[in-house]
C-alpha cells in the first residue's frame, strides 16, 4: 500500500501488478530503531557512527543464535514493510536522473528486502543489539547471518 510522500513523480514509471503471491516467508522477529519515517532513515547504515539498534527474535529462535556473540558483523535482512512494490523507473531519493529500479537500492522495489551488514555489539538472550542498520523502527526481520571473511576468521 503507497504511503504518504510515496506518489509517483514526474518521469517515474509504476507497474499495474497483479496481487502477490505468497513466498512463504517467516518473519524471526521485529528490528527497534530510532527510524519513524522514510525521511528519517539514512541512505545506508554506518556501523561506526550510527545509532544502536536491536534485532528482537522471537523466543523460538533462541537456540539459532548459539556462537552468534563470537562474530562481529552480521548480514541483516528485513522486510521493507511500508514500501511500495510496484515501482519500475524512479529517481534516486527523487533527485538526479531516472534509472531503473534494480540499478539502485530504494526501497521501493517489487520485493522490498532489506539488506544492511551490521556490527554486533552484544547479545541478551533473544535481542542482539547492533549498529548499521536503515530501516524503520519495528520492520519484520527476516534473517541473519554470519559475515564469513579471513578478518573474522582471525
Amino acid at each position: 500500500m503507497p504511503h504518504h510522500g510515496d506518489a509517483t513523480r514526474e518521469g517515474e514509471i509504476a507497474a499495474d501488478l497483479p496481487p502477490a503471491s505468497d513466498a512463504g516467508l517467516r518473519f524471526i522477529g521485529r528490528i527497534e530503531t530510532p527510524f519513524i519515517t522514510r525521511g528519517d532513515c539514512p541512505r545506508q547504515g554506518d556501523m561506526e557512527n550510527g545509532p544502536d539498534c536491536v534485532l528482537n527474535l522471537a523466543p523460538i529462535y533462541g537456540p539459532a543464535l548459539r556462537e552468534i556473540g563470537k562474530r562481529r558483523h552480521l548480514q541483516v535482512f528485513y522486510w521493507l514493510h511500508a514500501a511500495r512494490r510496484d515501482m519500475l523507473v524512479q529517481r534516486r531519493k527523487g533527485e538526479g536522473p531516472m534509472m531503473g529500479t534494480f540499478a539502485l537500492r530504494s526501497p521501493l522495489r517489487p520485493n522490498p528486502i532489506g539488506v544492511s551488514v551490521v556490527r554486533l555489539l552484544r547479545v541478551e538472550g533473544t535481542r542482539l543489539f547492533v549498529r548499521g542498520l536503515d530501516c524503520l523502527d519495528g520492520t519484520p526481520l527476516l534473517d541473519i547471518k554470519p559475515i564469513t571473511c579471513r578478518e573474522e576468521m582471525r
